[in-house]
């Protein structure tokens, strides 16, 4: 039996439930990871020493790209991490305009003891830990004045490299400090705003830190590397960010293609040249995107970059390479997940013992058989639905004393269970719905 807390349960089966990949307990459901978790490891001990890492992730749909995001971000937080997942998108979050990028961080910025979004209890922190600082090196704590300008001291001297890179950052800190010190609560929500790189901060609160304008394309790597001296001078190890579904550039168009590949190659060079001590980012995409066309060979730099040579034996994948590949689930996987899902329901169930003895291990290995049946036996694109088609099982095992699940060989899928990803999966494009 598994052992998980009550809400950790909960979060699991709801999110599977839905058909979604949960946001936590993770660890406990890893299948076929632990190839690559000595090198994990090993990055990120390197970049909570002041270094910093990318790594890219490939895989066909379903062979477990977000899994396997969701799971370095939650082994990262229980090392002392913040995190961050960005979802890359045309209209919203464009890759060649890294202001949207940064602004989603701050939204989705999350602790371990601090869901999305932890970028104003982080600023805060921050704050306190530099009176905490001040007050050990002599600051009188019952002289307010005495102690804010000793802690304003420290703020200069923590900020010296960022504010020759981006002076706004560190005014709009400033600002921030004061604000809160004199109580001004309204101009410190909306400098923590403008901070976070929300647009249509007033600009009568802007004058107040002596800042003008918003953050743009150029001074985001700037605002990314103060955000990052916050993290680590308040005890954070860092930050991972989590860039997803990378792939979706492949579509927009090819101006907006190559200003976005573009980006990521400078990205990429800053991590490498050190401008962004304590920080992992992490992409993930299709093998279309790394080795086609329209995706990261469109840019020789880049290429060059993140190319791995995956002709060989998958066996002798390097895990420490820049660019990994994710095979997606074999059949034993398949069976692995789900039995370890059956006894993480049962572990906080009434009906425990009907769960275990209903659905036995012969029971989830014959179901599994079944739902990948009847997805033409891809059973890396199973996963998702398996899981779903599980849950209800349980759930029936759970609510009906009565009820005797009908034998695991006669698993149906209805096409309204799948999306459009697992129906482009299996060939089925007269069953994808095309705006015209």
């Amino acid at each position: 039996m598994i052992d998980v807390s009550p809400r950790r349960r909960r979060e699991i089966i709801d999110a599977l439930r839905r058909g979604t990949v949960p946001q936590r307990g993770l660890d406990v459901m890893a299948v076929g990871l632990n190839r690559f978790q000595s090198a994990i490891d090993d990055e990120l001990t390197s970049v909570a020493d002041g270094g910093a890492a990318f790594k890219a992730v490939r895989g066909e749909y379903g062979a477990g790209k977000t899994f396997f995001a969701r799971w370095l971000t939650e082994t990262a937080k229980q090392r002392g991490f913040a995190t961050a997942e960005v979802q890359i998108s045309e209209t919203e979050t464009p890759l060649h305009r890294l202001e949207t990028i940064y602004r989603r961080v701050t939204e989705n910025l999350t602790t371990e003891a601090i869901p999305a979004s932890a970028f104003r209890d982080v600023l805060d922190g921050w704050f306190r830990i530099l009176d905490e600082d001040a007050v050990a090196a002599g600051a009188d704590p019952t002289n307010p004045e005495h102690l804010a300008d000793r802690a304003a001291a420290l703020l200069e001297q923590r900020l010296a490299a960022v504010t020759r890179t981006a002076p706004a950052f560190a005014a709009a800190l400033r600002g921030y400090h004061s604000a809160l010190r004199a109580g001004d609560i309204p101009t410190a929500d909306g400098l923590a705003a403008w901070l976070g790189g929300q647009q249509s901060v007033a600009s009568s609160v802007r004058r107040s830190a002596g800042i003008r304008g918003d953050i743009d394309h150029f001074a985001a790597f700037g605002f990314l590397q103060g955000l990052l001296t916050v993290l680590r001078d308040s005890d954070y190890a860092g930050l991972v960010l989590v860039l997803d579904e990378v792939e979706t550039l492949q579509r927009v168009r090819s101006d907006v293609r190559e200003k976005s590949l573009n980006a990521l190659r400078q990205l990429i060079d800053e991590v490498d040249a050190g401008r962004f001590p304590g920080l992992y980012v992490l992409i993930t995409g299709t093998p279309a995107f790394y080795d086609g066309t329209q995706g990261v060979q469109r840019l020789a730099p880049l290429a060059a970059r993140i190319g791995v040579d995956f002709s060989g034996d998958p066996r002798w994948d390097n895990p420490r390479a820049p660019q990994i590949r994710l095979l997606g689930f074999q059949h034993a996987g398949l069976v692995e997940l789900g039995l370890r899902t059956r006894d993480i329901y049962a572990s906080g169930s009434s009906a425990s013992d009907r769960i275990l003895t209903l659905a036995s291990d012969d029971y989830i290995a014959a179901y599994a058989t079944a739902v990948a049946g009847r997805l033409g036996g891809r059973v890396g694109i199973a996963p998702r639905i398996f899981l779903r088609k599980l849950i209800d099982v349980l759930d029936k095992i759970e609510q009906f004393p009565d009820y005797v699940p009908p034998d695991a060989a006669t698993a149906q899928i209805n096409s309204v269970e799948l999306n459009a990803d697992e129906r482009a999966a299996l060939g089925d494009l007269n069953s994808i719905d095309i705006d015209v």
